[in-house]
Parts: C-alpha cells; structure tokens; sequence
C-alpha cells in the first residue's frame, strides 16, 4: 500500500475510533464536566455573536444542552457586562466550525453543539495519528509495520483516544507539537536549506501553542530554542517571527482579559494569575510526579495503557544516541514532563487520567517507534510481542470502559476507578495510590522509581551512536 492511502486509513480508523465515545456521559448531571463547558460556550459564542463575550449564554443557560446541573461559575463579570472565559480561545475558535457546521445540519437537535465540536476533536485525532506515522516513517527511518502498529497502540487507547472527544485544548496542542517536531526531524536531517517551509512550520507551532493554553509555553520554548539551533539559514527571519508574536500574545492578553494571562478573567485567582499553580506550592513535594505520571494507580499512563512501559528504554536509548533527533524528542518532551510536575497545580481532577502529558505524549510514540523497529532490524524477538500485547490491553481497556459507560452506569470522568475491567482491578494491586500518601505508598512508589530507572539503564546499554539495528538517517548527526 503507498504511504498516502496508508496515512489515510490511519486517519479513518482513529477518527472514527475516537468518534465511538462521543455519547458517554461525563457525570451524572452533565455530558462534559470542568473547562470543558466553557470551551463549548466559547464556541458558540463565535459562531452566533462573532465574538468571545459569553454572558448572553451564560444568561440563557445555553449549556443546559450538555449540562443538566447548575453550571459552576468560572468567569467574573467585567465592567461593561462582559464575561470572558478564563481559557485561551485558539480551542474555541477551532471547534467553532464543527459548531457551525452541526446547527445547520442537526437543526434543533439538543446536542448538536456538543456533537460538532467532538467531530473537529476526531479530526485532530486522527490527524495526529497519521502525523505521527508519517514521521515515524520519512523523519526516523521506520518500517511502516512497525510504525502503524506503534501508532495504533497508543492512539486507540487512552488517553490519545479519550482527549480525541473531550472538549480539551489537549489533543490539538499534542497535533501542534507533532507538527513541529516533524518540522524540526526536517531540519535535522537537510542541514543548511532554503526552502520555507520547515521554518514556518515549526514557528507556526511555538505560536499556536501558548494560544491553547499558557501552560503549554515550556514545550513552545523548547521547540523554539531547537528552532533556532537548527534553522540556521532563517534563524534571524523566525526570531524575529516570534518575538512579534510574544509581543502581540501579551498585550492581546492585557487589553482583552486584563492581565498577561487568560486567568485574569477569572473568579478563582483572587489573589493574582501566578495562583493558578498554587496558593502555596511544595515544588519539592510534587516531585514524586516524575513517576506517579506513569504508574499511579488512577492517574498514571500505565494503568490505562501499559504499552507506555516502552517509553523508558526508548528514552535511555534516545539518551545514550545524543544526536539530534533525540534533542528534538527529548527537549520537549522533558519541558512537557517538567511542567506536569512542578507548574500544574494537580495531577488529579474532574479530567481523563494523563491529561497534563498528552501534549508531549507524540514524542513518546516517535520515541517507541524508532526503539521497536531498531530492536526488531537487530533481531530482538521480545519486543514485538511486548509492544502487540500491551497495546491489545490498552486498547481493549479503553474499549471496555467506554462500554461500561456507554450501557452501564458507569460515568466516564467521576468514577472510572469502579470500572470492573479485571486488567485495571488487578494493575491497581501493584501500583501506588498517591491520592493517599503513607508510607505504604512511598515503598510501592519507590520499588516503581527503581523498576523505571532500570529500563531507561537497560535501553541506555542496548543504544549506540545511531539506531540500534536500523540504518542511521541523516538527521542521526550529532551536534547543531
């Protein structure tokens, strides 16, 4: 099958994947839950009004189509009358055709705002699938088995396919760092050039993703910084490029919310924005989210989607390459990771497990990819196995709770812990629950840090200067 027919399967498959847990309910008393009201809100307010001011549908209680319960104030009122909601608008703006769209198609129907603005989300998850394949193969040198079934693995299961149909700016940030990472391998790989493309690509990224959220500058900062190491030829023209564009994203930001960021329109930061990351932060104390992102037993990566288990050989083998596609997968991928330790004020909340991560979580798929196709060219018979087996689990569990909440009783984001799927019940036996503390949790916790630390040792043994048993690309040179 030729690449572009493979790319659009790719996209199909997961799109409508993502599509199938569209209609699982949130809550008890609502279909979305936490921000996602607000995104929707915004939405509709663009395609109705043309503009953000969301107080006529606050006043019309136009969220009772996919909020049954009262609906918790976010916004604080402004002098003019005008309620802005605290969240970047690039999300809104993007699921605003999909809103549009589905008024004039479904007509009166209760949900058809809801149901448009999950399909554009689809959209991005299967765009993002197919990205990722494509850069597996093109950009890494990996054989298109492997990296299909690498891609299938962790995009059918969660959290990639549960952010696919919730109303989060997620996804399209993780679409954005995908696209640029797929820019900067470009790059790597061609040296000095001067076509434009590679350069307004990855700028076009550092810019979007700020207006997603400001908790996404880390990993904009990061792709910005490889931008300019390795685009040498027009690093002038895109330093340029995206000091204008800070610039403008700060006085935007002074003059339409009233503060450098979004969460000055908001009621909950009363004593300042910096708030957002906490009244009080023990910086120290979260650091145990270096691990717990990974294998707490609610909220980690691993309990959803063991296939994640990879990404630590995959990481100690990118470390020990030091070239630079493992800059250009490492760097943001630590600033996202970072940022999810020491900046978010929760790991835990009315949100999908792993929601913190999932914007640098293509990097650890292009990671995987490239670790499990060197292992299989080097004649490792382990690993293909490891890699089918885990992401059958993962995607069966996804699978199984969409089911449950589909059919049951179950909802989806208040209490998945009661699902009876007997992979997660028996996981949860050997993973810390860092809700709960003690030092019960801090052995369990301790005994996963050292397991972790060893795969990353053992992938660090088994790298080499290039890719292990795969043909070195040309963005395989060391240095900038």
């Amino acid at each position: 099958m030729e690449l572009r027919r493979l790319l659009a399967a790719v996209f199909a498959v997961v799109a409508l994947w993502a599509l199938l847990g569209s209609g699982v309910r949130a809550t008890y008393g609502a279909r979305v839950t936490a921000d996602e009201p607000q995104y929707l809100l915004s939405a509709i307010s663009l395609v109705e009004d043309g503009d953000l001011d969301i107080a006529d549908e606050l006043a019309a209680e136009r969220w009772r189509d996919f909020h049954d319960a009262q609906l918790p104030r976010q916004t604080e009122p402004r002098p003019d009358g005008s309620e802005l909601s605290p969240h970047d608008p690039l999300l809104p703006v993007l699921l605003a055709p999909g809103v549009a769209v589905a008024q004039v198609v479904a007509g009166d129907w209760q949900h058809a705002e809801l149901a448009g603005a999950r399909v554009v989300l689809a959209l991005v998850a299967g765009a993002l699938a197919a990205l990722v394949v494509r850069t597996a193969v093109v950009r890494l040198g990996v054989r298109r088995s492997t990296a299909v079934v690498v891609a299938g693995a962790f995009a059918l299961a969660a959290p990639l396919s549960t952010y696919g149909n919730q109303l989060y700016p997620e996804l399209v940030a993780a679409l954005a760092v995908a696209v640029g990472a797929a820019a900067l391998l470009e790059l790597a790989a061609a040296g000095e050039h001067r076509r434009w493309t590679p350069t307004a690509t990855w700028v076009g990224a550092v810019v979007a993703l700020p207006w997603l959220g400001v908790k996404y500058a880390g990993v904009a900062a990061a792709v910005a910084v490889l931008g300019l190491l390795l685009d040498r030829r027009h690093r002038v023209v895109a330093l340029v490029a995206l000091t204008v564009a800070g610039v403008a994203y700060l006085v935007v930001h002074q003059r339409v919310y009233g503060g450098w960021t979004v969460y000055a329109a908001g009621d909950h930061f009363v004593d300042g924005e910096l708030t957002v990351v906490g009244n009080d932060p023990d910086h120290l104390g979260r650091t145990v989210r270096i691990a717990g992102l990974l294998v707490d037993r609610h909220f980690g990566l691993l309990v959803w989607a063991p296939a994640y288990l990879l990404a630590l050989p995959a990481v100690g083998t990118l470390l020990r390459r030091r070239d630079r596609v493992a800059a250009v997968l490492l760097l943001p991928l630590a600033a996202g990771w970072a940022t999810a330790t020491w900046v978010a004020l929760t790991m835990h909340g009315w949100w999908w497990p792993g929601r913190q991560v999932v914007v640098v979580l293509p990097l650890v798929v292009l990671a995987v990819a490239a670790f499990v196709d060197g292992e299989r060219r080097a004649g490792a018979r382990w690993v293909w196995p490891v890699l089918v087996g885990t992401g059958v689990i993962g995607v069966a569990t996804w699978a199984w709770l969409t089911v449950e909440a589909t059919i049951g009783g179950l909802r989806l984001i208040v209490d998945f812990d009661r699902t009876a799927n007997p992979w997660i019940q028996a996981s949860r036996l050997v993973l810390p629950d860092l809700r709960e503390g003690g030092w019960a949790t801090d052995l369990v916790l301790s005994v996963w840090t050292v397991v972790l630390l060893a795969l990353a040792a053992w992938g660090w043994r088994r790298g080499c200067s290039g890719t292990r048993g795969a043909p070195p690309t040309s963005a395989s040179r060391p240095g900038f």
